[in-house]
């Protein structure tokens, strides 16, 4: 895909947690990221990033992972990439939970 490294890959899964603070405070997320060769990884968004992540996550877009810039690749705002189009490999590999 255009601008990302050659270890990009599109992502599986994404779990997160969330660790509560103190009263009156944020907390803390945690995201759990797992691509369709099944390597996990790990990020910790802000509460304002968080919400942005959610927001993608639930639009019908591709998501990507670079994990040699940390970056996360939403595709398919608008329109279709052609590297969109064929359907995630998946495995029956389990992902697991992060935890603090």
């Amino acid at each position: 895909m255009p601008g990302a490294s050659e270890q990009t890959r599109r992502v599986k899964i994404i779990n997160a947690n969330w660790a509560a603070g103190a009263d009156g405070g944020h907390g803390r997320f945690e995201l759990q990221i797992v691509t369709e060769d099944n390597q996990r990884h790990a990020a910790a968004p802000s509460p304002a990033a968080m919400t942005a992540l959610i927001a993608l996550t639930q639009a019908g877009t591709v998501l990507a992972w670079d994990p040699a810039d940390r970056t996360l690749i939403a595709a398919n705002l608008i329109g279709t990439m052609p590297w969109t189009e064929r359907p995630p490999q998946h495995a029956d590999t389990p992902a697991t939970r992060i935890t603090s």
